[in-house]
């Protein structure tokens, strides 16, 4: 885990997160118990269990009593949402902001980005 990327709870949180996102954790699937991602990343039971409650909350796992923790079904589509909403807010709307100061529209914006593509 890395201490600069906030929380250790809020980081396997992400890490589960991350796996359903890219499909190597698919929807209706086991998600990693809280002892198993504790002896992996070499931190409290407690700690992993937080986080994986953190997706519980949020609609993303949810409990088998006696079981263990699945992924939801349409949690990969909420978490793509959720994603794309947080890149628009960090980085197009600063993007679209700084671009009008300097004069540029929205058209050679999308110019300047298909070039960046392209390479």
């Amino acid at each position: 885990m890395n201490e600069d990327a906030g929380p250790i709870f809020r980081q396997v949180a992400a890490e589960i997160e991350n796996a359903i996102v890219d499909g190597s954790l698919a929807e209706e699937a086991q998600a990693p118990s809280s002892n198993e991602l504790a002896a992996f990343h070499r931190i409290n039971p407690a700690t992993a269990a937080k986080g994986l409650n953190e997706l519980v909350a949020d609609g993303v796992l949810y409990k088998r009593r006696g079981v263990g923790m699945f992924v939801a079904t349409g949690a990969r589509e909420q978490l793509l949402k959720r994603r794309r909403s947080e890149f628009a807010d960090q980085y197009v709307r600063p993007l679209m902001a700084e671009a009008r100061k300097l004069g540029i529209p929205a058209r050679e914006l999308a110019a300047m980005i298909d070039e960046w593509e392209g390479r």
